[in-house]
């Protein structure tokens, strides 16, 4: 992805990785569908908490959202601890699978 994108552009394409509408995404995130559009299209900026949430929703960080990092240092992460995971969840007791789903599954206060 090009370093000059904007936000609207950022979001499009994680749309499209992420196999999401727009009406799906403003729902997770808790906006209007027209809102959401005006995103997309630059034609207004979501707020901080909305930012997060859209952040989260397209499985990436506020951060690559607003040009600062890129995805891929986010995905790269998100793999490996993935991995880490995956390969050891054999080793982890009832309770530590218990605490980690409960982690996973938690909804954050954003």
């Amino acid at each position: 992805m090009s370093e000059n994108k904007n936000i609207g552009d950022r979001i499009a394409e994680l749309l499209v990785k992420n196999s999401m509408t727009q009406r799906e995404l403003a729902e997770r995130v808790g906006v209007t569908e027209v809102s959401m559009s005006r995103y997309i299209s630059n034609d207004r900026t979501p707020k901080g908490p909305v930012i997060a949430n859209i952040a989260t929703a397209l499985h990436t960080t506020s951060d690559y959202l607003l040009g600062a990092e890129s995805n891929e240092d986010f995905e790269t992460e998100y793999y490996r601890i993935h991995r880490l995971i995956a390969r050891n969840a054999s080793q982890m007791t009832k309770k530590q699978r218990n605490e980690l789903i409960h982690a996973l599954l938690e909804e954050s206060d954003d």
